[in-house]
C-alpha cells in the first residue's frame, strides 16, 4: 500500500510541474512589454538631452534615435500579441486534461499487467546493477562477458584469477593466470597465483610445471611468502622431510610475528614430523614397543611409577639438552596422559624459553600442545 501512496504523491507532482506553466494567465508577458516600453521611452529623452547639449553628434543622435524606435515598436507589438491571446484558455485547459489523462490510464494499463512483486530478472539485467549491489556469480558473469569481448585485457584477466581460486574454479584460475602472464610478463604475485591454481588442480599436488612457477616467483622476489611454502611442500612430498622441516622453519623465522603464514608454516612442520616419527617406528611419544611389553606384567602402581620414572627422566634430559623437540613433544603428551595439564603448560613455557620466543621451533611446540588441549600463550613478537 505504501508503494501505491508514494507513487501516487510522485506522479501528482510531475503532472503538476508540467502543468503550471501551461494554464498560467499570460498578463505576466504583457507586464514586462509595459516595462520595455518604459524603458525605451526614458532611453528616447536622455538622447535627446544629449543632443541639445552637443555629447553627440547629430548622426550618432539619429541612429541611436532609429534603434530606440525600433526597440519600441518590437515591445509594442509582443504587447498586442499577447492581449490578443488571452480568450485562448480553453486549449490550454484541453491540454492539461490529456496530461492528467496519461497516468491514470497508464496506471489502469499496469493494474492488469503489471507488478512492483515481479521476480527476478533475467542474468543480462542483473549485470547491470551497481557492483556493490551483485553476487559474487553475477561479478564473475559480467568480467568473463567483459574478456569474451576483451580478450587482450590482460589486468581483467589477473583480478579474475583469485577470483576463480575463491570459488574453487581452479582450472579457469590456472587459465587465468596463464593469460594474464601471456599479454602482461611474468610478475613474482602473478606466477605464485598460477603455480597455486596448478597446484589446486592437481589437489595438492606440487607438480614440475608448479615447482618452475614458484622458483621464478622467488627469483623475481625473494620475500613472495606462498611460493617459499609451496617450494617447501614440494621438498616434503618428494620425501625431504627435513629438507623441508628446515625450509619451513627458515620461512617461519622470517614472517611478522602477526602473519598467517606462521601458523601454515608451523602446522606444516608437526605434520611432518609426526610423518618423520612414523616412519622411524615411533608415530605416537611415548614408551618402546619392549617397555609395553614389560608393563604388561606389572601391577597398576608397578606400571604408574614405571610412567613417573619415564617422564621424570625425560624431563632431567630436556634440561641438560632444551633443543629436542621431539622430546618437548614426548614430555607434554605424557603429562597431558597423566592429567598433570599444569607441568604440561609449564613444560611448554620452559620449551619457548629455551628455542627463544619468536623462533619457529617455540611457533611449533604451542601448536602442538594447543592441538593436545594445552591452554598456552602464543609466542611473544621479537623486538
Amino acid at each position: 500500500m505504501l508503494f501505491w501512496f508514494i507513487a501516487a504523491l510522485l506522479t501528482l507532482a510531475a503532472c503538476l510541474a508540467v502543468l503550471h506553466p501551461m494554464v498560467r494567465h499570460p498578463r505576466g508577458l504583457g507586464k514586462a512589454a509595459e516595462h520595455d516600453l518604459e524603458v525605451y521611452r526614458d532611453q528616447l529623452t536622455e538622447l535627446e538631452r544629449d543632443a541639445a547639449r552637443g555629447t553627440i553628434s547629430q548622426s550618432e543622435a539619429e541612429e541611436a534615435r532609429n534603434e530606440i524606435a525600433r526597440r519600441i515598436l518590437k515591445a509594442d507589438s509582443e504587447r498586442g500579441e499577447t492581449t490578443a491571446s488571452s480568450p485562448r484558455i480553453a486549449p490550454r485547459w484541453a491540454m492539461a486534461a490529456a496530461i492528467l489523462a496519461i497516468p491514470v490510464i497508464s496506471w489502469t494499463v499496469y493494474s492488469v499487467t503489471g507488478s512492483p512483486d515481479m521476480p527476478s530478472q533475467p542474468l543480462a539485467a542483473r549485470l547491470e546493477k551497481n557492483p556493490t549491489e551483485s553476487t559474487i556469480e553475477e561479478l564473475i558473469a559480467r568480467a568473463e562477458n567483459h574478456l569474451r569481448a576483451n580478450p587482450e585485457d590482460g589486468q581483467g584477466w589477473e583480478v579474475l584469477g583469485p577470483i576463480y581460486m575463491r570459488v574453487n574454479r581452479f582450472e579457469d584460475a590456472a587459465n587465468a593466470y596463464r593469460n594474464a602472464i601471456n599479454l602482461m610478463g611474468k610478475s613474482s604475485a602473478r606466477l605464485s597465483g598460477f603455480g597455486e591454481a596448478i597446484t589446486a588442480v592437481g589437489e595438492g599436488v606440487v607438480s614440475a610445471e608448479a615447482q618452475d612457477a614458484f622458483k621464478e616467483a622467488v627469483g623475481l622476489d625473494p620475500a613472495n611468502a606462498k611460493s617459499r611454502f609451496f617450494l617447501a611442500v614440494a621438498q616434503a612430498q618428494e620425501g625431504d622431510l627435513a629438507g623441508a622441516i628446515a625450509a619451513w622453519r627458515a620461512f617461519a623465522d622470517s614472517q611478522p610475528a602477526d602473519s598467517p603464514w606462521r601458523q601454515v608454516a608451523f602446522n606444516a612442520i608437526a605434520q611432518a614430523e609426526l610423518e618423520m616419527a612414523a616412519a622411524d617406528g615411533a608415530a605416537e611419544p611415548g614408551p618402546t614397543r619392549d617397555q609395553v611389553a614389560a608393563a604388561q606384567d606389572m601391577s597398576a602402581e608397578e606400571r604408574n611409577a614405571m610412567i613417573e620414572g619415564m617422564v621424570a627422566q625425560l624431563d632431567e634430559k630436556l634440561r641438560a639438552n632444551p633443543d629436542d623437540m621431539a622430546g618437548w613433544q614426548r614430555l607434554v603428551k605424557a603429562y597431558t596422559v597423566l592429567g598433570r595439564k599444569a607441568d604440561a603448560s609449564a613444560a611448554v613455557g620452559r620449551a619457548v624459553s629455551a628455542f627463544g620466543a619468536d623462533s619457529a621451533k617455540a611457533g611449533e611446540i604451542v601448536v602442538f600442545a594447543n592441538s593436545l588441549g594445552v591452554e598456552t600463550p602464543a609466542p611473544a613478537a621479537g623486538n
